[in-house]
């Protein structure tokens, strides 16, 4: 069976509240989880998908709002995969779950060239397989342990090797618009989801039972938000925020913001002067290559964050 592990340390209780609150109110924030909802919750046996279902169950049983929670695992037939480990584990935690067995595998071995990366085409079957998996089951929400730390360094690779300023969103209508993919780590460290996982002694499988060389541009990316993190601790939080605060006109894409057509919103009175009482000819208040960096103290505090359909806190603790 499962030896996951039981902290009563305050340390512990103060960690475990810390996610919960996080996870609470990214599902708040983002309408992730709504009464009634089947959120199939998909673990490939690392430490962010562990995490997930954990939070995610604990927070089941004081929430303002009912809904199930399906844990899925596929099994994609690699080489030395612990076929026993997670079925052990889902017992031991309780709640349903299903094992898909699917070789997509071989499929990988036999398209992508030796030595190359796989994780690109693995991470693409997987997700079709997934996606059939939650039609089967009815699932109205398919929950992904991505968290904060994944978002911000998938909108660096994108910058840096595809030339577009987008990233993971929290919350996601697939293309066929058939599924609503939600990512309830959103708000979560890596370095905490670690920390927790390490605590609750997870059975953890590794990601690289394929042989697979880890992929180096995103490796790449890693170091340079944890250089930064260390030269500047909170600089990955800061990161993600800006996510939050988008100003298409302070950026250049003309499908975003109409700038051809600014000189028709432009209001000039006959005296020359603003109402604010700058001239004409003024900087505007937007126009400064300075930013205002300052950050409140308590603007990542833990709090408690309430769905807009109840006043009963989500990730409060009972």
């Amino acid at each position: 069976m499962s030896g996951v592990s039981h902290p009563t340390s305050k340390s512990f209780k103060k960690l475990q509240s810390q996610l919960r609150g996080q996870v609470g109110r990214a599902i708040s924030d983002y309408r992730m989880i709504e009464d009634g909802d089947r959120v199939m919750v998909c673990l490939s046996g690392g430490k962010d998908s562990y995490t997930m279902l954990d939070i995610l169950q604990n927070l089941q049983r004081s929430a303002p709002i009912d809904f199930d929670i399906l844990a899925v695992n596929l099994d994609q037939k690699q080489p030395g995969f612990p076929a026993h480990v997670l079925p052990e584990h889902f017992e031991s935690v309780g709640g349903p779950y299903r094992i898909v067995e699917q070789d997509t595998y071989s499929t990988v071995k036999r398209v992508i060239p030796e030595g190359k990366t796989m994780c690109g085409l693995c991470s693409r079957l997987r997700r079709g397989v997934l996606y059939r998996v939650a039609a089967e089951e009815g699932a109205t929400k398919i929950a992904l342990g991505h968290h904060r730390d994944d978002m911000v360094e998938t909108l660096f690779l994108n910058m840096f090797h595809a030339g577009t300023l987008k990233s993971m969103p929290p919350k996601l209508l697939t293309d066929d618009r058939r599924h609503i993919v939600i990512r309830p780590l959103a708000y979560c460290s890596e370095k905490d989801i670690a920390r927790y996982a390490r605590l609750r002694a997870f059975p953890l499988i590794p990601c690289t039972l394929c042989g697979s060389q880890e992929n180096l541009q995103r490796s790449q990316i890693k170091q340079m938000l944890q250089d930064w993190e260390k030269q500047s601790p909170g600089r990955t939080a800061s990161l993600f925020r800006s996510l939050q605060n988008v100003a298409p006109s302070q950026l250049a894409d003309t499908d975003l913001f109409n700038f051809a057509e600014l000189e028709s919103s432009r209001t000039v009175p006959e005296n020359g002067i603003l109402e604010n009482g700058a001239p004409e000819n003024g900087a505007p208040e937007n126009d400064d290559d300075s930013a205002d960096v300052s950050v409140p103290a308590d603007h990542y505090k833990v709090e408690h964050y309430s769905l807009s359909s109840s006043s009963v806190p989500f990730g409060s603790t009972v």
